[in-house]
């Protein structure tokens, strides 16, 4: 079993407050306030792939085109670095539709 204990030590400043009726406000304002949104980040690491396939495509086409600014080292690592980075979104892709599929086979 695995406890976030920051987030333990965290609330306890308002559990006093929350006894008194003040807590309220401070906890949906501080759970809004530190929760970086899920879909956001997905959102920026796939832009962030799109981005370096991007990058991939341009120094691969300008070197094609014969671009003396443009060596065959960088187009390859370009390339493993788009490579790389499209294959690990692949896999969290895969980790999310399992963890998902296991959330839905779970009895209600």
């Amino acid at each position: 079993m695995n406890l976030n204990t920051s987030a333990l030590f965290n609330d306890i400043p308002l559990q006093g407050l929350k006894s008194k009726g003040l807590g309220e406000e401070l906890t949906t304002q501080t759970a809004k306030s530190n929760a970086p949104d899920f879909s956001e980040m997905l959102k920026q690491a796939i832009n962030n792939v799109n981005g370096l396939q991007e990058n991939t495509s341009d120094l691969r086409n300008r070197f094609e085109m014969g671009d003396d600014q443009v060596s065959l080292g960088e187009v390859m690592i370009a390339s493993n670095k788009s490579s790389l980075a499209f294959e690990a979104t692949v896999q969290v892709r895969n980790k999310m539709l399992e963890a998902y599929k296991e959330v839905m086979s779970m009895p209600v």
